[in-house]
């Protein structure tokens, strides 16, 4: 339901904008979400956009270089990655709550509807 793109090989202190688009929904109205499963690891809540336009980061480690934007027009968001560290390396998973507009909580559980993952590689 969801499709995420725009991974790839980062050198660190790079930059990447990841994207998340939803052909079946209309994206504005729901929360948004980004998570992140790094090899040999847990799934890791990253920062969420509530449909008011409010971020909510699940982990501090990205705090002050990640963000999320938001393209009505192009039913898309993205994730903004500066400032890219070696251990911020994992497939990235967008995820939207259909059920409501503000952000649940970290676990991921409260998002219904998942995109595939797309990998991340922060390395020189």
């Amino acid at each position: 339901q969801l499709q995420a793109f725009g991974g790839g090989l980062v050198q660190p202190g790079g930059s990447l904008r990841l994207s998340c688009a939803a052909p079946g929904f209309t994206l504005q109205y729901y929360a948004t979400g980004w998570f992140r499963q790094a090899p040999g690891k847990e799934r890791e809540g990253v920062l969420c956009l509530s449909s008011s336009i409010s971020l909510t980061y699940y982990t501090d480690s990205v705090k002050g270089r990640f963000t999320i934007s938001r393209d009505n027009t192009k039913n898309t968001a993205y994730l903004h990655m500066n400032s890219l560290k070696p251990e911020d390396t994992a497939a990235y998973y967008c995820a939207a709550d259909l059920s409501r507009g503000t952000c649940p909580g970290a676990s991921g559980t409260g998002f219904g509807s998942w995109g595939q993952g797309t990998l991340v590689t922060v390395s020189s």
